[in-house]
């Protein structure tokens, strides 16, 4: 429901436009249709290809997969503008059936950005390739399309049953896309991904003004500046995505949470960034901590189902849920050896100390707030620093992940626990200090982890067997 929304708010526009042109009717010289929407086809055209070979040289596939569709249907704008009729050619059906079928053929190249083909670096060459024949195949059969322009019925002739069959194929396809693209809005909020969602929508009102419309009216030039416009919304975001370095998939619509851990200053803003890097130069291995457990959270979270909204609010809270650390002397953070009461009270005040932090920047949601403030409550009330019990679900998963990360960590004070030993407390403390359910879908995630050779757990450490958490371990726990 909240991706229908995104998509419904971002239709507004274009479906308002179309309603207020739909009766009437416009005089445009067929050179203004050439030399306007041959420029920008022809524009669009240069500006993909040029997307593609950047996208290449950094191996995302998906990006010139991307170039790929905007170079197809621009080159098909371009065929569409010169078969004008009254210019370099007389009546013919060409200029319908190019405009027809640009924007459906672009919305197939699009979908196959979802293929796991389009991941693997090997074959964007290829992919490139491709592209290149594509787009000079079309160039040549355009070519020769012109010479016989007018022997070409007009196929779909407007508001016919074929332009309706052909608007719903390229409607679903286009729509598709605007799904996915507004769950990684949702997921990300940032507003390059919110104009792929709207870019999307636009393509699909520029495909009914194309198939329901004429050269006479008013709502069919609309249409044309419908599909440029659209166009664009999706093509600057992946330009942009390319200039950080991270794979472009809002058309996607598979990143998960852990990729705003793996990449916040593309995800999470420069703030975020810049207060990782204040953590790591105060202390690397708190830094390290808070991104493992950041990541760690997340995936518990989407093994609980959470919506794209919370998860982003918990990769936030579990990036920064140290950051009070930012505020405790460094004979105290870093001492290889158990903290005395005094020492133990100071580190107790640093939740606290990084909500306040966040507070006095600003804009950070409540929830985040709370995520830093209250990471190492408990459910029986025995956490600090306000001995709370009624925590959200957020804050239950985000406390399971910190003591095991903790736990399974070497310390300087200590050596790492074994995922075995750091369960056993987990478990013993299941539905009372933790979330059983929490608990519950840590044990899944690793598993999961496991069988991936790239994301195994730490390995057992033979040195460490089943025990009760000693006094240095509660520090341990404490993240």
């Amino acid at each position: 429901m909240p991706v229908l929304a995104v998509a419904a708010a971002a239709a507004r526009v274009p479906a308002g436009l179309l309603a207020a042109t739909a009766d009437r009717h416009v005089m445009v010289a067929p050179e203004v249709h050439v030399g306007v929407v041959g420029a920008a086809g022809a524009l669009a055209a240069v500006a993909a290809l040029a997307l593609s070979v950047i996208a290449a040289r950094v191996h995302d596939g998906r990006a010139v997969l991307l170039g790929m569709a905007f170079s197809v249907m621009a080159t098909m704008l371009v065929i569409h503008a010169l078969a004008t009729p009254g210019v370099l050619v007389g009546e013919n059906g060409l200029v319908q059936l190019a405009g027809a079928l640009n924007l459906p053929a672009g919305a197939v190249i699009l979908a196959a950005s979802a293929l796991p083909a389009a991941r693997r670096p090997a074959n964007v060459r290829g992919l490139l390739m491709l592209e290149f024949v594509l787009v000079a195949a079309l160039a040549g059969a355009g070519t020769a399309a012109l010479l016989a322009a007018p022997s070409i019925p007009v196929i779909p002739q407007p508001a016919s049953e074929a332009a309706a069959l052909v608007f719903a194929a390229g409607a679903v396809a286009f729509g598709l896309l605007a799904w996915r693209a507004g769950r990684t809005y949702l997921l990300t909020r940032r507003a390059s991904d919110l104009l792929v969602t709207v870019g999307a929508v636009w393509l699909i009102a520029a495909q009914y003004g194309l198939l329901y419309f004429g050269m006479m009216d008013a709502a069919w030039w609309l249409a044309h500046a419908l599909e440029v416009a659209g166009i664009g919304l999706i093509g600057i975001p992946a330009a942009l995505d390319l200039r950080y370095g991270v794979p472009s998939r809002p058309l996607v619509g598979d990143l998960r949470a852990t990729d705003l851990v793996a990449h916040e200053e593309a995800f999470l803003g420069g703030r975020v960034r810049a207060l990782m890097l204040r953590l790591a130069a105060k202390d690397r291995s708190t830094e390290q901590h808070t991104r493992r457990v950041a990541a760690l959270a997340v995936e518990i979270g989407e093994q609980l189902g959470l919506p794209e909204r919370r998860l982003r609010l918990l990769a936030l809270g579990g990036l920064l849920h140290d950051m009070g650390k930012l505020s405790v002397p460094d004979e105290i953070l870093n001492k290889p050896a158990p903290l005395t009461e005094d020492e133990f009270a100071v580190i107790r005040r640093h939740p606290r100390w990084g909500r306040d932090l966040l507070a006095e920047l600003g804009g950070f949601a409540p929830l985040v707030l709370r995520l830093v403030e209250s990471h190492h409550e408990r459910l029986d009330a025995r956490g600090y620093p306000n001995r709370a019990s009624d925590l959200e679900l957020e804050v239950r998963i985000l406390t399971v992940a910190d003591v095991y990360d903790a736990l399974t960590a070497d310390r300087v004070y200590r050596p790492a626990w074994s995922p075995q030993r750091a369960f056993e407390l987990l478990d013993g403390d299941s539905g009372g200090a933790f979330d059983k359910r929490c608990v519950g879908a840590l044990r899944e995630v690793l598993a999961r982890r496991a069988r991936m050779p790239d994301r195994r757990p730490p390995p057992a450490d033979p040195r460490t067997g089943p025990a009760r958490a000693p006094r240095q371990a509660r520090r341990g726990a404490s993240g």
